[in-house]
């Protein structure tokens, strides 16, 4: 059977495949195994250029023949491996086998051996994984993530002057700006990146305990410890833990996770924003011809993409969850359950790319209704009675909070004029009166405070 969006069991690869088939590259199981590949290729380079004596003999040429092995990997090349696994019943010996028979191809049969030399199963996985995950993430979430957090400062930037009754607890609050309340979700967001960023994409790689035995057994005049550390920078562009197990303790990977989640969670924070704002009318949203709100209700324009977005960004939430507790786990010097769940790393990144584009597509069907804002400051002019009070307590006014709570909890229909009547009434001055009736909803909006004010 071939898999297609009407027989895939996950939405992933499914319903939503052509939104996210770029991760397909770096974590389905071609994208593993080509991985898996090119760590035996680049770590046998780095064994002939350190070098071996054994190995002195094998040229530049002969290096960018074997490269052409991983950098034009095929999907025969993958089915071929499959099938030696299934003799093997060992997923990287396979590889070692498959690379064997590439090693008679170009005539390098005799140094075959080497292949795999003084490894285990786990420094291929364990630095074949990460940089999947480093590569795939830096290429195809992270931009879409960046592009989310620029779209956010431009209507920041839009809306910078627009004002708009805030909510506390639900209730009336003293007003602020639109474009401020939207640049709150920018801040968050370049303050976790930078967070995220300082986080290595960590490999483990040193033999079958981590001591390098077998190859300091074999070679003990060579410093294996340089080598490794050489080989995974250089050749991998990764941070080699030094002292492991058989497997990479996990505990950046849980990190970067747990950012990820962090991440994922202002913006389920900011989608549930949105999504009010819409219902309160405060946003319009673009209708596309064609399109339908509800199957039963005509009028309808659902904010589909916002809630799309935090459906799917609690999905990936909660598996990134589950792989930060877990992966950091291992019995003893190891156990297998991580090399079930190290697959799954594509998933949540899956949900949480999809998540962004939908976030992203909604921000650009929204349109700003100046009058609804307009008409909710209007309905709530008691929210000034916090800067009038705060006025007559510089001028040592006697009692102003209890003043402005009995105006503003015993008028149910308080308005401007209610306010400015009030103020008459006060035993202060004319100029201290022109100042109070100088504060209106639409102007008592604090500080222009964030970046970008231009």
């Amino acid at each position: 059977m071939t898999l297609s969006s009407l027989n895939a069991i996950s939405p992933i690869d499914g319903r939503y495949r052509s939104q996210n088939e770029n991760l397909s590259t770096y974590f389905s199981e071609k994208g593993l195994i080509r991985y898996r590949v090119q760590v035996e290729i680049e770590y046998f380079i780095a064994l002939c250029e350190y070098p071996l004596p054994q190995l002195k003999s094998i040229t530049k040429v002969q290096f960018e023949q074997l490269r052409r092995i991983y950098l034009q990997f095929s999907e025969k090349d993958a089915e071929k491996i499959k099938e030696i696994e299934k003799v093997t019943n060992h997923d990287v010996k396979a590889v070692e086998y498959f690379i064997k028979e590439r090693f008679a191809d170009i005539g390098l049969y005799d140094y075959k051996e080497f292949i795999h030399f003084g490894l285990t199963s786990q420094d291929i996985n364990n630095t074949a994984t990460p940089l999947s995950l480093k590569e795939g993430f830096l290429n195809v979430v992270l931009p879409e993530l960046k592009i989310v957090a620029f779209e956010l400062k431009q209507r920041a930037k839009s809306w910078k002057k627009i004002p708009m009754l805030a909510r506390t607890h639900g209730q009336p609050a003293s007003p602020t700006r639109l474009g401020k309340e939207i640049y709150v979700f920018v801040e968050r967001l370049e303050a976790q990146l930078k967070m995220l960023d300082r986080i290595p994409f960590a490999a483990k790689f040193g033999g079958a305990t981590g001591n390098f035995n077998a190859h300091a057994i074999a070679f003990p005049s060579i410093d294996w410890v340089d080598f490794g550390n050489r080989f995974v920078k250089d050749k991998l562009g990764l941070y080699r833990l030094q002292t492991t197990t058989q497997i990479e303790h996990y505990d950046y990977m849980a990190a970067f996770f747990d950012n990820l989640k962090r991440i994922n969670t202002i913006l389920i924070d900011l989608n549930r924003d949105v999504w009010t704002y819409v219902s309160m009318d405060y946003f319009k949203q673009k209708i596309k011809k064609g399109e339908v709100g509800s199957s039963a209700m005509p009028h309808k324009v659902n904010p589909i993409d916002f809630e799309n977005s935090e459906g799917n960004l609690g999905l990936a939430n909660a598996i990134f969850e589950h792989l930060a507790a877990k992966l950091p786990i291992s019995r003893l010097q190891r156990d297998l359950t991580d090399s079930t769940v190290t697959r799954n790393l594509g998933v949540p990144l899956a949900h949480s790319l999809l998540a962004y584009k939908s976030l992203r597509k909604g921000l650009t069907k929204l349109i700003l209704n100046e009058d609804k804002l307009a008409e909710d400051l209007e309905k709530n002019w008691a929210v000034v009675a916090e800067g009038i009070q705060t006025i007559l307590r510089r001028e040592k006014y006697p009692n102003p909070y209890e003043a402005l709570k009995a105006l503003t909890r015993t008028n149910t229909k308080l308005n401007q004029e209610t306010i400015h009547d009030f103020i008459d009434k006060l035993d202060v001055s004319k100029d201290i009166k022109k100042e109070l009736k100088a504060i209106t909803p639409y102007n008592y909006t604090g500080i222009l405070n964030f970046q970008d004010e231009s």
